[in-house]
């Protein structure tokens, strides 16, 4: 696309409302563009539409018009999560019509250098930690994207002298074209979300889309430990500046003494994270042991977030305070309570079963877990091994609650309980905390930790996650 600017008094589509969809449609208009904003809720589940039509922003709410998208449209901005297959998309490809997200948008706009940060699992914590890092080395970061605030927002209020820290997902990036980030950072890759992109080839074509426009003056942080993101040190022109849980590197970040290639964190002995220059010369950041946030996959998040601000010009001195010192992010192995000598873990981010697994393996003590969610098509034999050596008990619920039984079953777990729906969620879910209260002793562990997104019970994994403390605070 062009710059936003360059759509004055021409017909602009926005496609779905929530922040992202007011910050676009409001940038438009204030630009001078003929902006007109669609989304499918009803205007009763649709707040957002009055702060728009105030300005004079037309809103079409409940339904897709068929003239929405005709021969004059210039632009059409989709909300990430809109499948591609809506008649008005169909419609816009047939025309030829531009097609992008928000994360293209904000980057025409900001005058600020972008850290993109992408992967399967661990964005959010990574992206938290990066924007910690950089203000801990003085510098000015704007954290924003997929982990809440609009991007637009951010690249609108950002100075050349700020950095933006945009978490990224596939559906973001899947819609852009010129996209450029200063930093492209790919933490990890596994089997999610084929439900909207159809095959693990579209997957991992929308994520390798942030660095297709990368030059030699930009840095690709590539997780070396997996087989996809290295391939993309293949393709990309930029600098790449690996990290590495279990290789030594010639440059780049990584762990000495080396983690085994499988294994629990806390099996392992004392290691610490270093940072070695191309002429060399090593950095030691901090012990594994020392920081914040506990397990193997932490250790990781921690690497690949102390090489993005290297990148960006931190000094490596400045970096250990805030890598011991940050303790994570509400959703993600997050610490709830202990009640009667059993501690609560909400875990509601980890959608998917490496997540979960990570997350297991990266505690101490019998676990009894709370799983299950929306059915993506996945058979969940990823986690038989995980239920074969580290969960006492499962408490299953939501679409997969019987494929994750039957897993538990031939992993030979003895107790696994499914929790049949109620018409409340919550209430599924407390009857779910309830159960695997019952089935724990003191000194277990009970986790929610889904390996399923949210969507079959609740709006969002923030909605889940705060129902379960809430579950587990009133037992």
């Amino acid at each position: 696309m062009n710059h936003p600017s360059a759509y004055v008094g021409r017909p602009v589509v926005v496609l779905g409302l929530a922040r992202s969809g007011v910050s676009v449609a409001r940038i438009f208009h204030d630009l001078g563009a003929s902006v007109t904003v669609n989304d499918r809720k009803s205007r009763e589940e649709s707040p957002e539409a009055a702060e728009l039509e105030a300005l004079g922003i037309p809103v079409i709410c409940g339904h897709h018009p068929e003239d929405l998208i005709g021969p004059s449209t210039a632009l059409v901005v989709k909300n990430p999560g809109i499948p591609y297959h809506i008649q008005p998309l169909q419609r816009a490809a047939e025309l030829g019509v531009e097609v992008v997200t928000e994360v293209e948008v904000a980057w025409h706009l900001s005058e600020a250098p972008m850290i993109g940060i992408t992967g399967s699992n661990g964005k959010t914590t990574t992206t938290t930690w990066i924007g910690e890092l950089l203000s801990a080395a003085g510098m000015h970061p704007l954290v924003a994207g997929n982990i809440g605030r609009p991007l637009c927002e951010a690249a609108v209020e950002a100075s050349p002298d700020d950095w933006i820290v945009a978490e990224l997902s596939s559906f973001q990036l899947k819609g852009t074209s010129g996209f450029r980030p200063r930093i492209g950072m790919l933490l990890n890759l596994v089997e999610t979300h084929l439900d909207y992109h159809g095959t693990m080839e579209d997957y991992i074509d929308a994520k390798r889309k942030l660095f297709a426009n990368q030059t030699a003056e930009d840095t690709a942080v590539l997780n070396w430990d997996d087989p996809v993101c290295r391939a993309v040190a293949d393709t990309t022109a930029a600098q790449v500046l690996p990290f590495s849980l279990t290789q030594e590197l010639e440059q780049g970040v990584y762990v000495r003494p080396p983690f085994p290639a499988v294994g629990d964190e806390q099996e392992t002995p004392e290691r610490e994270i270093v940072y070695r220059q191309r002429d060399g010369r090593e950095h030691r950041l901090v012990g594994v042991d020392e920081l914040g946030i506990p397990g193997r996959h932490n250790a990781a998040n921690a690497m690949a977030a102390a090489a993005a601000a290297l990148a960006a010009g931190a000094a490596p001195e400045r970096l250990a305070t805030p890598l011991r010192e940050f303790r994570g992010v509400e959703h993600r192995l997050e610490y709830v309570l202990e009640h009667g000598g059993v501690k609560y873990y909400n875990d509601s981010k980890a959608t998917n079963p490496t997540a979960t697994t990570m997350s297991v393996r990266s505690l101490q003590g019998s676990i009894v877990l709370i799983a299950g969610g929306l059915d993506r098509g996945s058979d969940y034999m990823e986690l038989l091994p995980l239920f074969r050596e580290r969960v006492k008990a499962l408490v299953a619920l939501g679409e997969t609650r019987d494929k994750l039984a039957g897993v538990a079953a031939l992993a030979g777990l003895a107790n696994v309980q499914t929790v049949e729906p109620e018409e409340d969620a919550e209430a599924t879910l407390r009857e779910a905390v309830r159960l695997a209260s019952a089935a724990a002793e003191a000194g277990d562990i009970v986790l929610l930790s889904p390996a399923c997104a949210s969507w079959d019970m609740f709006p969002s994994y923030e909605h889940r996650g705060r129902m379960f403390k809430d579950s587990a605070h009133t037992l």
